[in-house]
């Protein structure tokens, strides 16, 4: 089971999630939109949330300050959260915007409060878990989902909630952070998705 968990480690790192988030969204939005337009909606995701933070990871490698793409080490999640903050911010202000995309919009402002937070954080030298900010908010986010819209969620959270488990146990296998760490990581993305649901639902 050891070498096993992992696995979930690298199936659900922080980078996937906005992708998750968005085909979750249009599964089960009930916001219909042309092939073009949802081509765009996907094009605009990989190329913000998945593209460019995998091109400043090799540049930044490049340059010796970070070593590893899961970010061990404090002081190496600095830039990358900073330059994520601004990445969420460019994508909730000139693409995902209110008026287009209003329950996708607050997911990655949830995404952006949390990811905030967790910068914040460092500086009182508070290590926090991005993997289980990231699949936290996922989970919200479906709840939110299936309420907004009146759908069946049911075995999608139980799934979700089981991969919640599930990476919390890889990165505790992994040594990558203790039971504090995956708390407060948790907390830091279920909480704002929570409070954003006063909002959208």
């Amino acid at each position: 089971m050891k070498k096993i968990l992992p696995v979930f480690s690298y199936l659900f790192h922080p980078i996937f999630i906005p992708l998750f988030g968005t085909i979750f969204y249009v599964v089960l939005d009930n916001q219909y939109l042309t092939m073009g337009q949802y081509l765009i909606l996907f094009l605009q995701i990989i190329i913000i949330t998945f593209l460019l933070p995998i091109s400043f990871f090799f540049l930044l490698r490049t340059f010796g300050k970070i070593d590893t793409i899961m970010l061990s080490d404090i002081d190496q999640r600095k830039i990358p959260l900073l330059l994520q903050i601004m990445l969420f911010t460019v994508l909730i202000t000139k693409s995902i915007t209110l008026e287009r995309f209003p329950n996708l919009h607050f997911f990655f402002l949830g995404g952006l409060i949390s990811t905030f937070v967790a910068f914040l954080l460092l500086y009182l030298k508070i290590k926090t878990s991005i993997h289980m900010i990231g699949i936290s908010a996922l989970t919200l986010f479906i709840i939110g989902l299936g309420l907004k819209n009146e759908v069946n969620t049911i075995n999608i959270i139980a799934f979700l909630v089981l991969t919640n488990g599930l990476v919390a146990s890889s990165r505790l296998v992994m040594n990558a952070h203790n039971t504090k760490e995956l708390l407060i990581g948790f907390l830091c993305g279920a909480l704002p998705q929570l409070s954003l649901f006063y909002f959208w639902l």
